[in-house]
């Protein structure tokens, strides 16, 4: 007989409660969250792609699709809809805090849920809805930097986060069943994912000290390196000369100090002189192409180096329409994680607290995302007119609000459907074919009825597909 009890393990390298799967020291536990957010804020480039993820995401539509035809599937469908929609913060405004889970590879988010009981004064019932039910208060983030350690059983399960955030710097443990946790990837079933940025890291290394040497010597504004000259007969190095030792630190910070700005100059005793040295020639590295390269690196990591075309005057409109394709792709696959993770982590337990109210649905709603850019509508026309036009797609209500939906169309009233309606029902009873004209009291013959059938039946397959 089979056993039922796990034997192995995933083999995560935790310790006390903290992951090391990273190899580089500088990029584990806390020290790499501040790395990841000194790259998100402080460089241009991160940046620029990070801002350029959200505003998409931003403008992004979010729907929820009942998980079956009856009416209580439907019913919880909207329930969930307007849990999203009924909360102390913004929907767009929780994605955006969800959208960290980019910049380090994972996101965790507490549930708070309220009794939704109209507009009253307490925050913990007040809603836009006094039916009762148990939805969405809030989904607060649990900042990245206030963990303290993740917790497990013995096989290797996730049991929960615990943090210590300022400003009391107390320890919370907040359950995984009261948790949302949103992640990048799921090697190990590590917690933590890997930062989006983590490929770029290397480049932006190198690029931020090659930017502080460049500024160094701009600051500086020297042609070449100061050189200070003590009094002849005067040994600086004697340390048996106790004076010497300040002597020299005072003449050093003189030199560092040396720059073209509003306290430009030097005084100095007599006997001392100071000398710019010339490098004699231009420097041999051109560090403005060596930062253009380690940028265009930073931006192949997630597929964001379209932003460059067209600044070095290269770069066709094709290959930025192909480049911008593969960039949005990648979005829709971060957008997926986030509705799967609420498909199975949030939704499920949104319904499940409300007890026997939602008892008789066939599955859980799901979260769907819209597209993350426009349709082409001039291609959606000729795709809509070739297949209309060779009875693959037949008009309907459906399609034509897709049409309105894509070409960003007025919705349509109530008087418009009524008239597509009695239009509709005028062209099909004009399409019917005619009654056979038969002699009273005989039978059409049997080769007319033979046509009349088969034309019948064409009509009913396309109507089928």
């Amino acid at each position: 007989m089979a056993s039922s009890k796990e034997i192995g393990r995933i083999g995560q390298r935790r310790y006390g409660g903290n992951i090391y799967e990273e190899f580089l020291y500088e990029l584990r536990g806390k020290r790499g969250i501040e790395v990841y957010r000194e790259m998100s804020e402080n460089d241009d480039i991160v940046g620029a792609i990070l801002f350029s993820i959200e505003m998409l995401v931003r403008q992004c539509n979010w729907n929820v699709q009942p998980g079956g035809d009856t009416a209580k599937d439907k019913e919880a469908a909207e329930f969930v809809e307007s849990c999203m929609n009924d909360m102390q913060d913004t929907w767009i405004d929780t994605i955006s805090e969800i959208l960290s889970f980019l910049t380090y590879g994972w996101s965790f988010h507490e549930i708070v849920y309220k009794r939704r009981m109209g507009n009253t004064k307490d925050t913990r019932t007040k809603s836009k809805f006094n039916d009762g039910l148990i939805g969405w208060k809030k989904l607060p983030i649990r900042a990245q930097e206030t963990l303290y350690q993740w917790e497990y059983d013995n096989e290797d399960n996730l049991l929960g986060m615990t943090q210590m955030p300022p400003p009391d710097f107390g320890t919370f443990t907040i359950p995984m069943e009261k948790a949302l946790l949103f992640r990048t990837k799921s090697r190990k079933n590590n917690p933590e994912g890997r930062s989006i940025l983590r490929n770029a890291y290397r480049s932006w290394y190198f690029k931020r000290r090659i930017q502080e040497i460049e500024g160094i010597g701009i600051e500086r504004d020297l042609a070449g390196l100061p050189v200070l000259y003590g009094p002849e007969g005067v040994d600086l190095w004697d340390k048996n000369i106790p004076e010497n030792a300040d002597i020299v630190a005072g003449l050093e910070t003189i030199v560092r100090n040396i720059r073209r700005d509003e306290m430009e100059g030097v005084v100095l005793p007599f006997g001392y002189k100071l000398e710019l040295l010339s490098s004699g020639g231009t420097r041999q590295f051109d560090t403005n192409a060596i930062i253009n390269r380690y940028d265009t690196r930073i931006a192949m990591t997630v597929l964001a180096d379209f932003i460059f075309l067209g600044h070095d005057k290269t770069g066709s409109w094709a290959l930025s329409s192909d480049k911008t394709e593969l960039f949005a792709v990648a979005i829709g696959a971060f957008l997926d994680i986030i509705c799967e993770t609420f498909n199975s982590q949030g939704i499920p337990s949104l319904i499940d607290i409300n007890g026997q109210y939602f008892s008789g649905i066939t599955e859980y709603p799901k979260m769907t995302h819209g597209d993350i850019e426009d349709a082409d509508i001039t291609k959606v026309a000729a795709f809509i007119k070739d297949m209309t036009g060779i009875g693959v797609l037949i008009p309907d209500d459906g399609l034509e609000d897709y049409i309105r939906q894509v070409g960003h169309l007025p919705d349509r009233t109530y008087s418009d459907i009524r008239e597509i309606d009695r239009t509709r029902q005028e062209q099909q009873e004009q399409n019917q074919p005619p009654e056979p004209k038969t002699a009273a009291g005989t039978e059409p013959d049997e080769e007319g009825e033979k046509i009349q059938n088969n034309k019948a039946e064409e009509a009913k397959k396309r109507l089928e597909r």
